[in-house]
């Protein structure tokens, strides 16, 4: 928002949470602390947010009222902002913030004939890595684009979360460039507990060690061996796809539109077809619908036993694998 002169009321809107924050900090910097009404509209109406503003403009100094939540106001709510806006009192400011997305364009046309319509969302398609990234690019952080995708698939992709996480990792960069190991170590799981593509990505890469580590990790937290499968037949049957995909040219933005995927997960996808053959997750899909099978009664062993073994056969490399009669 630009330092000009204000305007008698202001919308601010959008799925960018943070920066409709930041956006309103900014205002509510040219009033300081002192000049400053919050209301709710939940407690609020229309008649009394204007009822607001002319008693604050009979002190004749500049004040503002914010009101939050307005997207619940009614028809007669907005009936008294569009009267007031037709004279509104001197020095007085009106900021309206939308919690959630109005049902309809009433709210914009009623402040936007006299004042500022502020929207910001996230990116679309919608990628929270690309916001991640620009997010810590305006912060003097660099950050690679592996760096991005991974702290969405560890805090997730609430971009008030994120924003948060981006703040620390970029306190703690200090200017300094931003790959994935450091958000790794830096970033907090949106759970709370061992983030599921800590088992998918050691699958992806191959590593044994990693995915029973991960395996035991979730098991240790209450998470059932068929859910766990589940999810794993999932990553691969989108590997799978990807892979195929690609083969025939497309790019990773195309591949999402067709998979109804997030780009950020279908980068990752690829990323894992690079180190499988087609033959191998094949056998991965066949491999995993045996272990359905066992967990659904056909084996006698226990569940985990049946999930660490299918783990360890469709993890390992191929010259691993130890040689069949």
């Amino acid at each position: 928002m630009a330092e000009d002169a204000l305007r008698p009321a202001y919308l601010l809107m959008g799925t960018d949470r943070p920066k409709v924050a930041r956006a309103l900090a900014r205002l509510r910097a040219r009033f300081g602390p002192e000049g400053v009404e919050t209301l709710s509209a939940s407690e609020a109406s229309g008649e009394d947010a204007v009822a607001a503003l002319n008693a604050l403009g009979l002190f004749g100094s500049g004040r503002l009222v914010v009101v939050n939540g307005v997207e619940g106001w009614k028809k007669t709510d907005l009936e008294a902002v569009r009267a007031y806006l037709g004279e509104p009192a001197p020095g007085a400011v009106l900021a309206l913030v939308v919690d959630e997305a109005p049902r309809d364009s009433a709210l914009a046309e009623a402040v936007g004939k006299r004042g500022v319509v502020l929207r910001y969302d996230v990116p679309k398609p919608k990628d929270p890595s690309v916001w991640v990234r620009a997010e810590l690019e305006r912060l003097g952080v660099q950050a690679s684009d592996e760096a991005a995708r991974r702290l969405v698939e560890i805090a997730g992709d609430d971009v008030s979360v994120l924003a948060l996480e981006v703040d620390k990792i970029a306190a703690w960069a200090a200017g300094e460039a931003v790959g994935a190991r450091e958000v790794e170590l830096l970033a907090v799981p949106a759970t709370g507990d061992t983030p599921a593509w800590v088992l998918s990505d050691a699958w992806g890469s191959r590593d044994v060690a990693g995915v029973l580590t991960a395996c035991e990790a979730e098991l240790d937290q209450g998470v059932e061996p068929f859910l766990i499968a589940v999810r794993l037949a999932s990553q691969v049957a989108l590997v799978r796809a990807a892979q195929a995909l690609a083969e025939e040219g497309l790019g990773a933005k195309e591949i999402a539109s067709r998979l109804k995927k997030h780009e950020f997960r279908v980068r990752k996808a690829m990323t894992h077809a690079d180190r499988h053959s087609r033959e191998e997750l094949d056998a991965a899909v066949i491999r995993l619908a045996r272990l359905d099978a066992a967990l659904k009664g056909a084996s006698r062993l226990s569940a985990e036993l049946e999930l660490e073994r299918a783990l360890v056969e469709i993890t390992q490399a191929p010259e691993a694998a130890p040689a069949r009669a």
